[in-house]
């Protein structure tokens, strides 16, 4: 990857990764910058939500009836026949996978669905009845499906394999404090429960400096977001960052002194060039490579500003615009700005899936814009 773009080591940004112990103390030996799999983060962030004893009965009874049909052929059967003649949808029923959060809440979303079939098959079951859920279950089981079914789709979204991803973890955590997870009218307390330490977990996860100013430089260079999710506290300080990663790696290239060509001749020949005499302003004359620069009269520097002026102030993108083709056909148009999104856009947000075809796209895509 680095020898593909001409990067050095030191370009380096960031690994994305989970809280696997060896992984994390590799990264801090190498001293590298480490940005934490929102995937993994959200799992947790979950788990930590659904610590509650009334949640933990209404699991257990969810995956017992799961299990009683699962290892049954002739319940499955009956639970076929009474769908049909409730008219409900011909759905299998779900099993979890402890690994994965959003198994869980399916396994709850299709228990709710199937409410009316699974008790009317337990029901005339003497040996299963016992199984049916309460009122007080289905309660806390429509809870946690209220608070957890709009996440399952970010979730999916964030592990993408084909798209720029790292620049959506501000906005989506911005989406999550203001409207997927803020309290609604009407809603239970154990769903404002639910949802708020979903929140304070994932807020004070990404609440680190450091973090924080990646995400910004990320969120920045996206031109589907700019500086919309930047806290307006910190925006200078991201504009002085991306002019000062702008000047380092500026293709700016000083002009090499000129030089004329004239036919060979003879130098017996030649004639004698003449004398200039110095005028008396010749001796007050001071070499350009010594006169002190100026900020105003420091070309680079206007060059740099005025092309992040003209980004920010550029036609607005549309959110499901693929940022990498933009900055392939504005390549030209911001000379240092595409190479910092070169740097910051191909992070994936989550260490799972590998985001091979994600990389070879970004390769693809950025293989018009000039090297360094």
């Amino acid at each position: 990857m680095l020898g593909a773009w001409d990067l050095k080591e030191e370009q380096q940004v960031c690994v994305t990764t989970d809280n696997a112990a060896n992984i994390v103390n590799a990264i801090a030996i190498n001293k590298w910058s480490r940005l934490q799999c929102f995937g993994h983060r959200l799992h947790l962030a979950i788990e930590h939500s659904l610590k509650d004893g009334r949640i933990d009965r209404a699991l257990n009874v969810c995956k017992k009836v799961v299990g009683c049909f699962s290892y049954s052929w002739r319940r499955r059967r009956e639970l076929s026949e009474a769908q049909k003649e409730l008219k409900l949808p011909q759905h299998k029923l779900k099993t979890e996978c402890p690994t994965r959060w959003g198994s869980k809440q399916a396994m709850i979303a299709r228990v709710l669905e199937q409410q009316s079939a699974i008790s009317f098959v337990l029901s005339a079951d003497r040996k299963a009845r016992h199984l049916v859920p309460t009122w007080q279950d289905v309660e806390v089981l429509e809870a946690v499906n209220n608070s957890l079914s709009p996440l399952a789709e970010f979730t999916d979204a964030l592990s993408g394999e084909q798209y720029v991803s790292v620049s959506y973890v501000k906005p989506v955590l911005h989406l999550f404090n203001n409207k997927i997870l803020a309290e609604k009218e009407g809603e239970t307390e154990l769903s404002k429960c639910i949802k708020k330490k979903i929140l304070d977990y994932l807020n004070n996860k990404y609440d680190d400096p450091l973090t924080q100013e990646l995400l910004d430089m990320a969120s920045a260079i996206d031109p589907r977001f700019k500086l919309k999710y930047v806290n307006e506290n910190r925006v200078e300080a991201v504009k002085t960052r991306l002019r000062a990663e702008m000047a380092s790696i500026s293709t700016t290239v000083k002009p090499q002194p000129s030089v004329t060509v004239r036919e060979e001749a003879d130098d017996q020949n030649a004639p004698a060039l003449k004398k200039t005499k110095k005028t008396l302003g010749s001796f007050f004359k001071v070499d350009e490579d010594q006169r002190p620069a100026s900020p105003s009269l420091n070309l680079q520097g206007m060059a740099i500003t005025a092309e992040l002026q003209s980004y920010f102030l550029s036609a607005a993108v549309d959110s499901e615009e693929d940022p990498l083709v933009w900055w392939k056909e504005h390549a030209k148009q911001f000379p240092a700005l595409s190479k910092l999104a070169q740097k910051y856009l191909c992070i994936p947000a989550t260490s799972s899936p590998i985001s091979i075809q994600h990389w070879r796209k970004h390769c693809e895509l950025f293989a018009c814009i000039p090297k360094a």
